[in-house]
């Protein structure tokens, strides 16, 4: 599984890794995990759970999309808007 980094986190000097489990994404932000996003079961679809590492605190992420994939990239679009990147 890869993924490329989006631009808008890219320029903040962010990545974007794996994590050991090989179903989540870290998020991170000068080298340090910022944001867990998980590709979650969601009606025959995927949705994605977005977590902030430090406290825990869930992203509210309603939609739904038919692949890991695009569930990963759309709790990121979340991620981006909720931050205001």
């Amino acid at each position: 599984m890869s993924l490329d980094v989006p631009a808008w986190l890219r320029d903040r000097d962010g990545d974007l890794r794996p994590t050991p489990d090989g179903i989540s994404w870290a998020v991170m932000v000068d080298g340090q995990p910022q944001y867990l996003l998980a590709p979650v079961p969601a009606g025959g679809q995927f949705g994605c759970r977005v977590m902030q590492t430090i406290n825990s605190r869930r992203l509210d992420c309603p939609s739904t999309w038919p692949t890991w994939r695009e569930a990963v990239l759309g709790g990121l679009d979340v991620l981006r808007q909720t931050l205001g990147w």
